[in-house]
């Protein structure tokens, strides 16, 4: 196999001889060489050595025939055109748009296919990184996976956490194939509960990839061990599988693309996989453009559908606010699941709540109670049937109320009688 690399400078040949010229060398090259792919550089020098146009378009014509007879492919590069269609465009098999823009801070690779005769192409543009091992592509996931099957492949199952109280609020677990929002500010709990979810699913002997942004394999396998958990027997096993991606600047389809081609380099020897992704924050820092957060949430999620992937992802609020506001509503809208972890302040002091908000294809219990971190992982006690607005951050107990007659309004009585 000829791998051999030539380079030749044309310049010269053109200044002197013209097109012609430079197409009898190029001709004579090729099939010298057996060259199977040609590239010229500094097309634009081209257009400007006659004064008519028609030479030039006459050269491109003769370029075509001659390299397709040897069987040569060729890439003509050229400065962008800013919009305007140069007279190659038309006479060319295909085109593509190399461009770098800033976007904020960051400064953003991408390719557009506009035209490729006689073939299906990805349309729009598309995030590309210059790497040591060359140029490397994401196609859009909302393009590249636009078409995902309806229907999942395997019978559907239950997918537990390994906490009695709690599976029993989600009618013995999680729906497979689904995926579940955990929502809750700093320190409420979403990762043990998301460790919880994958090392119940190695009990069972269903294959598990943790994929975070925050803490390294060897600190996330020390706090599991300080909760006694266990993780590190089931990563030694290989059953749980831990990734962690720095949060520094990344490209979200190549996020995207590191968790599914992992997925799917699993597929045809673990089953019934489960998904934590702890941060989904990480894949919206990493999008440059925030419209397409709706369509993109959508395609990945459909896509780990598709692969029979139940998953569980994570979802920062506020560490203080009265107001529940979802961070990521296009998320909310892309999954079947929001469990909400929250803080509340019960008589000065500081609780930690668990309560389910959407459980889509399943029922479930919608108690509110109370989510406890002990030395033996999650423990989840009965619900607050004597706390009110817990949901508020600031939970007032309902007993002991009193009613003023004349306005209606209602306020909380004193205990311990007069003072």
């Amino acid at each position: 196999m000829n791998t051999h690399v030539f380079y030749f400078s044309g310049y010269a040949l053109l200044k002197n001889e013209g097109l012609s010229g430079l197409l009898t060398m190029i001709r004579n090259t090729v099939k010298e060489k057996e060259a199977d792919i040609l590239i010229i550089d500094g097309l634009d020098s081209f257009s400007f050595a006659d004064d008519g146009m028609r030479e030039f378009k006459e050269f491109i014509h003769e370029l075509q025939a001659v390299t397709a007879l040897l069987g040569c492919t060729t890439y003509l590069l050229s400065p962008a055109s800013e919009g305007k269609d140069l007279p190659q465009h038309n006479l060319v098999d295909g085109i593509m748009e190399f461009t770098r823009a800033q976007r904020g801070p960051r400064s953003v690779h991408e390719l557009a296919i506009h035209k490729f005769r006689g073939s299906d192409y990805l349309p729009g543009k598309h995030e590309v990184e210059i790497t040591d091992d060359g140029i490397v592509i994401h196609p859009r996931t909302e393009v590249h996976f636009d078409n995902p099957p309806a229907n999942a492949t395997e019978e559907r199952i239950r997918m537990g956490f390994g906490i009695p109280k709690f599976d029993s609020m989600l009618n013995s677990g999680l729906l497979s194939g689904t995926c579940t929002i955990l929502l809750g500010a700093p320190g409420t709990g979403k990762t043990i509960l998301g460790l919880h979810f994958l090392i119940e699913g190695a009990r069972q002997g269903q294959s598990g990839l943790y994929f975070g942004f925050y803490e390294p394999p060897p600190r996330l396998i020390e706090k599991a061990e300080r909760l006694g958990l266990g993780l590190k027997q089931w990563v030694d096993k290989g059953l749980i599988e831990l990734i962690w991606q720095p949060p520094l600047e990344h490209y979200v389809d190549a996020l995207a693309e590191q968790v599914l081609e992992k997925l799917r380099s699993e597929s045809e020897t673990k089953r019934r996989r489960r998904l934590f992704i702890d941060g989904i924050e990480g894949f919206r820092n990493a999008n440059v453009y925030p419209d397409r957060a709706p369509r993109f949430m959508s395609a990945f999620t459909n896509q780990l559908r598709a692969m029979d992937v139940t998953s569980l992802i994570t979802d920062e609020l506020p560490l203080f606010a009265v107001a529940l506001d979802m961070p990521n509503p296009e998320l909310a809208n892309a999954v079947e699941g929001v469990v909400l972890l929250r803080y509340v302040e019960v008589q000065a002091q500081i609780r930690r709540l668990i309560s389910i908000l959407k459980m889509r294809e399943s029922s479930y219990d919608t108690a509110i109670r109370e989510f406890e971190i002990t030395d033996h992982g999650v423990l989840i006690s009965e619900s607050f049937g004597a706390i009110e607005s817990i949901l508020t951050g600031q939970g007032r107990s309902v007993g002991n109320k009193k009613t003023n007659k004349k306005t209606g309004t209602v306020r909380q009585g004193k205990k311990g009688g007069k003072r």
